[in-house]
């Protein structure tokens, strides 16, 4: 079974004759035997998915590495967290998405978080199933928390994954940038409710 393995900003993926799915041109090293061919959205939703994801504007290029031995991943320097799902599904920014294990399935879904906020995309990728994600972040990546009664408020450039039984709303009015002078800010922030996890970066696009 193929185990991720982050370590700061480069991940290891290692392969006992199985694969995994990783953001296209991201492997820097390998050792073993180990091929590599083009996996397009990674078995997510096929014609269907394609279809959404270029209406959308995401861009989910994957490549499907297979074999024995260990891949070395990075992307631009950034950090890389692995987040393990148990029958659960990660809501992520496309841009965000460095690798997938064999247990999960990806498809676009219209829930337009940074789309909605600062018009950057229209969509967002859902990772569903058992396995492990690994996600890419510009600083270390940061988790919090949301429960009953406990809201999240988070501004959507900082945005970049979150997992669990969550609501995400919009929530308009004054944002801490433009309080701070910074032309303008963004016209909306998002909320969280419910149980789960959000995934925010601490350097904004």
């Amino acid at each position: 079974m193929a185990t991720l393995t982050a370590d700061k900003k480069v991940l290891h993926a290692d392969l006992a004759g199985d694969s995994v799915r990783a953001a296209q041109g991201a492997m820097v090293a390998y050792t073993g035997a180990v091929t590599f061919k083009h996996a397009g959205m990674g078995g997510g939703g096929g014609l269907r998915a394609a279809v959404r994801q270029r209406v959308a504007g995401e861009s989910i290029t994957l490549m499907e590495c297979q074999g024995q031995g260990r891949v070395y991943l990075a992307k631009d320097a950034l950090d890389v967290t692995v987040v393990l799902l148990d029958d659960d599904k990660l809501t992520v920014e496309s841009e965000h998405i460095l690798a997938v294990t064999a247990g999960l399935k990806l498809d676009v879904q219209f829930s337009g978080l940074r789309g909605m906020t600062s018009g950057q995309g229209l969509a967002t990728t859902s990772v569903n199933g058992s396995g492990q994600c690994a996600i890419t972040s510009d600083g270390p990546m940061i988790p919090l928390a949301v429960g009953p009664g406990m809201p999240l408020v988070v501004d959507p450039d900082a945005y970049v994954a979150s997992t669990g039984q969550l609501q995400m709303s919009l929530v308009s009015g004054v944002t801490w940038r433009s309080l701070v002078g910074e032309g303008g800010g963004e016209p909306f922030s998002l909320r969280f409710e419910g149980q789960g996890t959000v995934y925010i970066q601490p350097a904004e696009r």
